[in-house]
């Protein structure tokens, strides 16, 4: 029997950024599922605060050198590499010069939030998605942690939605309690039709805060896993109402476990109406 190939989309995965609930779920979730019997893939964006040298991360040559229109401008997209040896898992960074140099995360050195965070989200999801194509290699699920992750599960369900590549797979989404305090760029909407997306989709995000994408993201996925123990009023309401599978936190013990079967079910069983 064929194994189920999932594919991990995170913000951040330890121990190449601070350890956080985010990064450690990200970093175990992987190896649990590959220890289940699935095939695995892992990407995360190549932030600039990650040390190379330190983590060995090397250009992967045959998947660099496309270049993706983000807002009508051209961005050379790089792939780089790295192990996680101790898990037997590889990570696949996503990176570019003008969205990943800075010696920063999500915030500048005085805490507030990038002005392109938009942009960098964009090329992030778009840039694992033509990745994972150049790498002939079917997800069978693509699961999604953190809001930088937020606009996957609407790529896949409405611009890519006639790819071949991506008609079979599954979107799972998990909720975190990660928010952040500024929205997206007052020109998002404009940079939202350049993508492609439709009318409909654009009026439930054109607003760039933290609920809306996150909500958007639940009623676009196919699965929702709570990721945190606690999340606001209004994205545990978004949570309960969601029309899809749903798994309520799991505590690390039984977390890995849980998900992967939880894998199986969104895979096996139409979304519930």
């Amino acid at each position: 029997m064929e194994k189920k190939r999932i594919l991990f989309v995170s913000q951040e995965i330890a121990p190449f950024l601070p350890k956080s609930e985010l990064s450690k779920t990200a970093r175990k979730l992987p190896q649990g599922t590959q220890e289940n019997g699935k095939e695995i893939r892992v990407f995360m964006p190549r932030f600039g605060t990650i040390n190379e040298r330190r983590h060995q991360l090397h250009e992967v040559i045959r998947l660099s050198g496309m270049n993706l229109i983000i807002d009508d401008q051209d961005h050379p997209l790089i792939i780089k590499v790295a192990s996680i040896p101790t898990a037997r898992m590889q990570v696949y960074f996503i990176d570019n010069e003008e969205y990943f140099k800075r010696k920063s995360v999500f915030t500048n050195d005085k805490d507030e939030y990038h002005e392109d965070n938009d942009e960098r989200s964009m090329f992030f999801c778009r840039g694992v998605l033509e990745t994972v194509k150049k790498l002939g290699w079917k997800p069978d699920v693509i699961h999604c942690h953190g809001w930088m992750t937020s606009l996957m599960p609407m790529y896949i369900k409405d611009v890519y939605a006639n790819d071949p590549h991506f008609a079979d797979a599954k979107v799972v989404y998990s909720l975190y309690d990660n928010e952040f305090n500024k929205n997206w760029d007052a020109r998002f909407e404009e940079k939202l039709k350049f993508e492609g997306f439709g009318d409909d989709l654009i009026d439930k995000i054109k607003t760039g805060d933290f609920n809306s994408l996150n909500k958007a993201a639940i009623e676009y996925s196919d699965g929702v896993v709570l990721g945190s123990e606690t999340l606001s009023g209004e994205l545990t309401e978004a949570y309960e109402n969601a029309n899809c599978h749903k798994l309520d936190y799991q505590p690390e013990e039984i977390q890995a476990k849980s998900v992967s079967e939880f894998f199986d079910k969104v895979i096996e069983e139409e979304v519930l109406i």
